[in-house]
């Protein structure tokens, strides 16, 4: 790479949240760079590999996880000259689908986003994931009756007036996980407002189609990021 140059970039989320990235090959990752994108990733809170308090963000989704990729972007921007700041762009999915979501309801700085098999809602993902209610009320802490104020306040759904970002979103039709209706009452929401907003839906593939989908689905999907993220990134 030519430090001598600006190269639009990347912030890509992990899901879980409490996964981690590794040293290990992300064919994702390198079909970006190959494509003239720098690709930023980390292990904020909430991620696995530190201690159980570092990875405990229950009650917090937004909060501290937050800050530390906005703090990761900012000390990148600081270290490697080779960033443009005014090309900036961040993905993720699940976990890093709903950190994308609650990205752009909060910041400017990222001229494009994708968000893949994202949360939205915490009232809808209660009663339609197959671990909504367990998961809900262990991570958000509330059922939709307890303390619907909670739940409306983590939702990313709630801050969407404040979106400039165009933003894919990208979604599977069998996912059990998020559930479809995540996707669609997200889009939906942000045709409403009058947002940039384009939605994607795979027929047939589940919550692993990045990593188990039918491979013409596979490629599809990877088309479709290069395709959002040339469009708005470069010049």
């Amino acid at each position: 790479m030519d430090t001598a140059d600006k190269y639009p970039t990347i912030l890509y989320i992990h899901g879980g949240p409490k996964t981690s990235f590794g040293d290990a090959f992300m064919f994702e990752f390198q079909l970006l760079a190959n494509n003239g994108f720098a690709v930023l990733y980390m292990n904020p809170r909430g991620s696995d590999g530190y201690s159980e308090e570092f990875a405990d963000i229950r009650r917090n989704y937004g909060k501290r996880d937050y800050q530390d990729l906005l703090e990761g972007i900012s000390y990148a921007l600081q270290n490697f000259n080779f960033i443009d700041p005014n090309r900036l762009g961040v993905a993720g999915g699940s976990y890093g689908g709903f950190m994308t979501n609650w990205i752009i309801g909060h910041t400017k700085l990222f001229k494009a986003a994708i968000t893949d098999r994202s949360i939205a809602n915490w009232v809808t993902f209660f009663s339609t994931s197959d671990i909504g209610r367990e998961f809900t009320l262990d991570q958000i802490g509330s059922d939709p009756w307890g303390e619907p104020a909670k739940l409306a306040e983590q939702s990313p759904i709630s801050y969407l007036k404040d979106v400039d970002t165009p933003t894919l979103i990208i979604h599977s039709q069998e996912d059990y996980r998020c559930w479809l209706g995540e996707a669609l009452q997200l889009y939906t929401s942000l045709k409403y407002l009058g947002k940039q907003a384009k939605l994607v839906i795979f027929p047939h593939e589940n919550h692993d189609l990045s990593r188990s989908g039918k491979p013409k689905h596979r490629v599809i999907r990877l088309e479709h990021y290069l395709n959002w993220f040339n469009n708005y990134l470069k010049p």
